[in-house]
């Protein structure tokens, strides 16, 4: 049976918005994150993150780096008991340097390829799912795909919400403080509309 799920940007609303996280010592999960992705676990919604890394495709950091700083993240998670179900990645740039990823892709967010490939791999009912971001581009993924978007205030959220999204025609359904208190409506909203 197909369940909702939470669609999760990485850098700036999981982790500390540091530009290209081009060594592991610059990967640190936000306040509170660890307890927001607890909390999806507990309350059956998979927690899948889906993220654009093209530093790859840039020539500032080989493709393995991405695995490491994606495994430092679960071991961080699983310290606190909380579990990311799976990880999508865009490692790919239409200008960038190396050939192998200079190439226009359907998976560089906000298009919905990693979406797609998530659906391939679990049972996921977009229309009661969610997509949580820091920036503008997260938001037009969720109206891509039709989830209910939110935008936490946290990476460039906060300049996002003040100086882009008002001349952005898609707007999130809830701005939320961080990732925990996005997940704390996500789980009201979730109640309230009866989607079980």
């Amino acid at each position: 049976m197909k369940r909702p799920a939470v669609f999760l940007d990485r850098d700036g609303t999981l982790n500390e918005q540091m530009g290209y996280i081009n060594h592991p010592s610059r990967f640190m999960l936000l306040p509170r994150a660890a307890e927001a992705i607890k909390l999806l676990n507990q309350n059956h919604f998979p927690a899948i993150m889906v993220t654009n890394q093209s530093g790859v495709a840039r020539g500032y950091y080989p493709i393995e780096l991405v695995h490491e700083i994606h495994a430092l993240l679960k071991t961080q998670l699983a310290s606190q008991k909380a579990e990311i179900d799976g990880i999508y990645f865009c490692p790919h740039y239409a200008q960038g340097k190396l050939a192998e990823y200079a190439v226009k892709c359907s998976c560089r967010k906000p298009a919905t390829g990693l979406i797609e490939q998530a659906c391939r791999d679990f049972e996921i009912d977009l229309a009661r799912s969610y997509m949580v971001g820091d920036t503008c581009s997260d938001m037009e993924l969720a109206h891509n795909a039709g989830l209910k978007g939110i935008m936490v205030r946290t990476g460039y959220g906060m300049g996002e919400i003040d100086f882009i999204l008002p001349q952005k025609q898609n707007k999130p359904v809830f701005i939320a403080k961080d990732l925990y208190d996005a997940v704390q409506w996500i789980l009201a909203d979730h109640e309230l509309t009866g989607s079980v």
